[in-house]
Order: structure tokens, then C-alpha cells, then sequence
């Protein structure tokens, strides 16, 4: 005999209270089968025998009687478009976001250790390049206040996080270099860009690169901070590196940033300024995505050195060699800028609150923040 969709909890409830089911069923005026049948889960009882059963036992028919959990929803499949330097690999966590028709998604690293918060994993990548085939098991979230920035700050965290907890606008961070987020941006891929690219004909921080990627769209660009880039070493500085040229020390193994990313271009502009050719370096074609990425390299000893921000070095407990001041601002379509969430997240950006959390945690020059550029 099938068993019957209805749970109970009959024989847990009789003998928590010392009820023998031969007395239970004369109670109720049934036989002892039925008992057994009814805790069984073959044979569901009529209304006023589940009432009768009930009263005995001093329970309400609702703690005696349920129905089973829903069944849990088979994971969704969809195909997106998923933002990242490197290909897709199976099995990788992403988070989600729509723009218009398009679904796109961001790998979701767990470095330096932690169960990364994601919506889905990918599936298979797909055969179109920058595309996978995602198993989602929260597409719904995806689906309300979600804004996506793209960049490589590292205390994106923080006013992410702010944001969230002040206004419930969820942002999700796609990690990537200056011109990699721009051409998501232009792309229509990502709601905000952020940039730190130094043009080296005028001196001038991202609006020459802005111009030429959007020479007819109204752009707003607002900056975020100023922040100091250099070289990131091990506590103590031990290889005593102190400038691009110690970099090429046959002792000394370094990570690089990939291209189209600031920090490579400052290292390249340092290295050509002293005459020394990249082949000189070693590790020089290793890369490392992001500046905690590369940072990371050098707590774990897999690299001496690195070309990245203080708060990187200051996120792990590195030394820091200041080389530069660079200017990282932050690029969407004014159109985009409109979006109450987006309006959220610049009234964020005009609180002191938040200045004093980058200025003490990440040693940041927020004189500006918050200033439109354009």
C-alpha cells in the first residue's frame, strides 16, 4: 500500500506520553491496526477521528497533522555572458545581474579562503568566447536592486557594503582592469566603470580615455579617491626594493598586473624611464588579477614584489613603497545616473561617514570624493 502525502507525528506524540496503541484505539473508538496504519502513513484519518486523536493526545490536529515541504526547485539553467580576464571554468561560482534582455555574470573568487556568496555556478563554458551555460539557484535576487561596478579597487568592499546597509542597493563587484571595465561599460555590460588610467601625453586621468571610448554619449564621471600606487613587498622589505629598477635583481621575482590595467602601465613607464627592458624581470609575465590579487602573491611568498595601492599592501601587513599618485574615478552613462538605485549610491558617496572609513582603513585622499570630473 502507498503511503499517503499527509506527515504525522501520531507515534513520536503516544509514546512521548506513555500511550500504548491498543489504549489509544480504545479511546477513539478504532481498531489498533488503524493506529498503526495512521503512524504508518498509510491510512489518513477522517476529520473527527483526527480531532478525537487529537484531544487525547492534547495537541492541536495542526501539530498531529501536516503536509510535506514543497520540494526544493530544480536549479535553473541560462545562458550569460560572464565578465572576467581569464575563460570560464566549470564549476566556478558567479553572481548574476539583467541589463535589458541580456543576462551577464562575474566569477566569485574565494581567496584568500572564504565560501564566496554567489548565485549559481557555471555549468560548461560556452563555445562563444566570454560565454558559460550557468546552473542558477537565485535568479530571483538577481532580478531586484542590483548594481554592477567594475573595476579594480580594492575598498570597493566597503562602499558596497555601506551602500547595501544604507539604502538596500546591492552592489556586485566585477573585478578588472581600467580599460577591461570601461569596454564592459561601453559594452552595456556593467552599470559603473571605475578607471585609473593616466594619459601620458597630457598627464590627465581618465577623461582622455573616456572621450575617446564615448565620443558621443553623455558620460558622468565622478571621482571615488586619490591614492598612492607603488611597490608592495614582504614585512621588513628584505630584497631592500625601492624603485623599478631593483626589480630587475636576478634575487628578486615579482607578479605583474594584466594589460590595460594602471599599474602595469606605471611599472611599464617606470622600467622604460630607467632603460630596462621587461625581459629583465622576472615574473614579469605572471599575472595577477587586481591589486589584493597581486598583493596576495607577496604575503604567500609566491612573488617578493608587486605594483599595486597601499591599501593593498595594508589589507595583508606588507610594506609599501610610494611611487605615484594616481586618481581613481568612477564612469556611467548619465541615463544610468538617473536610476534611483544609482542615486542611492552617489548620495553614499557624499558621506563623511564613508571618507573616514577609506581614509582609516585604505589611507586614502578623499579631498575629492564625490567631485563630478564631467
Amino acid at each position: 500500500m502507498a503511503k499517503t502525502r499527509v506527515e504525522n507525528r501520531l507515534g513520536q506524540l503516544r509514546k512521548g506520553r506513555g500511550i500504548g496503541a491498543s489504549d489509544l484505539a480504545r479511546r477513539v473508538n478504532v481498531s489498533r491496526q488503524t493506529i498503526y496504519a495512521i503512524e504508518a502513513g498509510t491510512y489518513v484519518p477522517n476529520t473527527e477521528l483526527a480531532l478525537h486523536l487529537a484531544r487525547e493526545l492534547e495537541v492541536t490536529v495542526d501539530e498531529l497533522f501536516s503536509l510535506p515541504a514543497g520540494s526544493p526547485k530544480s536549479p535553473e539553467s541560462l545562458s550569460a555572458e560572464v565578465l572576467s580576464a581569464a575563460a570560464p571554468v566549470m564549476g566556478q561560482a558567479v553572481r548574476i545581474w539583467r541589463i535589458g534582455s541580456r543576462w551577464v555574470g562575474v566569477p566569485v573568487s574565494a581567496t584568500p579562503y572564504y565560501m564566496p556568496e554567489a548565485d549559481g555556478v557555471i555549468q560548461r563554458p560556452g563555445r562563444t568566447k566570454g560565454r558559460a551555460d550557468l546552473v542558477v539557484f537565485a535568479k530571483e535576487e538577481a532580478s531586484r536592486k542590483r548594481l554592477v561596478l567594475a573595476g579594480c579597487d580594492p575598498a570597493a568592499s566597503l562602499l558596497a557594503n555601506m551602500v547595501e546597509r544604507m539604502s538596500g542597493v546591492e552592489i556586485v563587484t566585477a573585478a578588472a582592469s581600467s580599460k577591461l571595465a570601461l569596454t564592459w561599460l561601453k559594452e552595456g555590460k556593467v552599470h559603473i566603470a571605475g578607471s585609473h588610467l593616466e594619459d601620458p601625453g597630457t598627464g590627465q586621468f581618465n577623461m582622455p580615455y573616456v572621450r575617446g571610448e564615448f565620443p558621443e554619449e553623455e558620460i558622468l564621471v565622478v571621482t571615488f579617491v586619490q591614492w598612492e600606487e607603488g611597490l608592495v613587498v614582504a614585512p621588513g622589505n628584505p630584497k631592500d626594493v625601492r624603485k623599478a629598477e631593483d626589480l630587475s635583481r636576478r634575487a628578486v621575482r615579482i607578479v605583474n598586473r594584466e594589460p590595460g590595467s594602471g599599474s602595469r602601465a606605471l611599472l611599464d613607464k617606470l622600467l622604460e624611464k630607467s632603460g630596462i627592458a621587461a625581459s629583465k624581470i622576472q615574473g614579469y609575465d605572471r599575472v595577477a588579477f587586481g591589486h589584493l590579487a597581486a598583493a596576495y602573491c607577496v604575503v604567500s611568498g609566491e612573488a617578493d614584489a608587486c605594483m599595486a595601492t597601499r591599501p593593498a599592501a595594508q589589507t595583508f601587513g606588507l610594506d609599501f613603497v610610494p611611487l605615484h599618485s594616481a586618481r581613481y574615478d568612477l564612469v556611467m552613462r548619465k541615463r544610468t545616473a538617473d536610476l534611483p538605485a544609482v542615486k542611492a549610491f552617489l548620495d553614499v558617496l557624499q558621506r563623511a561617514a564613508l571618507r573616514r572609513k577609506l581614509e582609516a582603513l585604505a589611507g586614502y585622499d578623499t579631498s575629492q570624493t564625490g567631485a563630478l570630473v564631467a
